[in-house]
């Protein structure tokens, strides 16, 4: 019998959790939600989590691979965006 469970359920992180995972600070992470710019979270009550999974996959859409890749699937910054409806998370 294996130590490690194989099928354990997600990971969710609270928010200084989940900036701390990101290496943002959490007001960052809030002004990211605030603007549909930030990574994917779900409210559990009246709490914010964030999956490691989502977490992981919206600090991937900044990954380059060199400084003349294109803008495209690049992390915005956390400030409000023209294009970006008000409350719309994007993934």
């Amino acid at each position: 019998m294996s130590a490690t469970p194989t099928n354990l359920p997600p990971r969710y992180l609270r928010t200084p959790e989940a900036a701390r995972f990101l290496g943002l600070s959490g007001r960052t992470l809030e002004k990211h939600r605030t603007y549909g710019t930030g990574p994917a979270y779900r409210k559990l009550g009246g709490r914010v989590v964030y999956s490691v999974e989502d977490l992981q996959a919206w600090a991937n859409r900044g990954a380059k691979t060199s400084t003349s890749d294109p803008g495209a699937g690049t992390v915005l910054p956390a400030k409000r965006h023209d294009d970006i409806p008000r409350g719309a998370n994007r993934r």
